[in-house]
């Protein structure tokens, strides 16, 4: 059969005529921990969104908490969806500024790799048993550098694990602007994604929101996400980096504050919160006294406290409930005579 000649080699050249001059170009990355032969078709950087999209870490997001407030009546918000959510957003700010968009896809695929069972108190859980906090960002820098592809992770390129590990607030920007992008996706995803759920489950109503996130975002959950994406293009369109102009960051400092209190601080919440953390940090006991009963690829070398934390910090909500439920509760072995 005959090949198509130079595909990857036209790509690169698009990109070089194509985007703007603060762009990252595919031809142009800092490379992976491990040489491998460019590949005939894709880019490094598409090579990294397709093996983010095979990886198992990605597929179990469809069974992760996004958040502990479940509207009634409706499908649970899961980190599948938010990162469909995050891609969205940053692929339409990134096109608009002529960034990778290749780049900024493989990051956002990727950003939510670390992220427990049970939503954020997943972290709170596992960083009793950890020396720093645990932080779903490193950890997921662990999962595509250690822990997929059987312990080799997934040879990632520079810049996709650069976006992962620094996609959060309190830690460096990026070092690209494609990073940069995926971080202010994933704040606008959070915030507006919380707060649809928020009123989809009838914990607050429009009206209960304060003036400053109407008045600045608009006074509906579409204006409000489309004010938002339409004020990082206009901010960035002639900056070397990403980011929201003061008064809509204001909007969301307001925003964020205002779920925090009514929505994430409600006691049903925390009670929620105190029995998804009791959960995983019994299992976390429990495979620490019993680290023969790991699945054999989290075993490794004499399975210690690193090991347990990783297969803990892997698993589903459903599995982490089905796994207490026969660890820890007791059956009824009781029979008529």
């Amino acid at each position: 059969m005959k090949q198509s000649p130079l595909v990857r080699e036209r790509t690169e050249e698009l990109e070089r005529a194509s985007l703007s001059t603060w762009a990252t170009l595919a031809a142009e990355t800092k490379g992976r921990d491990r040489y491998e032969e460019p590949d005939r078709l894709r880019t490094t950087f598409q090579q990294d969104r397709d093996r983010i999209l095979g990886c198992r870490a990605f597929r179990r997001l469809k069974d992760k908490s996004q958040t502990l407030t479940a509207p009634e009546g409706r499908d649970k918000p899961v980190r599948m969806t938010h990162t469909l959510a995050v891609v969205a957003i940053a692929r339409t700010v990134a096109r608009a500024l002529r960034l990778n968009e290749d780049l900024t896809e493989a990051i956002a695929l990727g950003h939510d790799l670390g992220h427990t069972a049970f939503a954020d108190a997943g972290e709170d859980a596992l960083s009793a048993f950890t020396d720093t906090p645990f932080l779903h960002n490193e950890q997921g820098l662990r999962v595509v550098e250690r822990i997929e592809g059987g312990g080799r992770g997934l040879n990632l390129t520079w810049e996709v694990r650069d976006g992962i590990l620094h996609h959060t607030a309190g830690t460096p920007m990026p070092a690209t602007l494609e990073g940069q992008t995926v971080r202010v996706a994933d704040r606008i995803a959070l915030a507006a994604g919380d707060l649809d759920d928020a009123l989809d489950a009838g914990v607050v109503v429009e009206g209960d929101l304060p003036d400053l996130i109407t008045r600045v975002l608009g006074a509906t959950s579409a204006r409000r996400l489309t004010s938002a994406v339409e004020d990082v293009v206009d901010a960035s369109f002639v900056a070397a980096e990403v980011a929201m102009t003061p008064a809509a960051a204001a909007a969301f400092d307001a925003l964020e504050r205002f779920l925090a209190e009514r929505v994430h601080g409600r006691a049903a919440i925390q009670a929620e919160r105190g029995r998804a953390m009791h959960c995983l940090r019994s299992l976390v006991v429990f495979y620490v006294d019993n680290p023969e009963r790991l699945p054999a690829h989290h075993r490794g070398e004499g399975p210690g406290l690193d090991h347990v934390v990783d297969f803990v910090a892997g698993v589903t909500d459903a599995e982490a409930v089905s796994l207490f439920t026969r660890l820890f509760l007791p059956t009824s072995t009781l029979h008529r005579a």
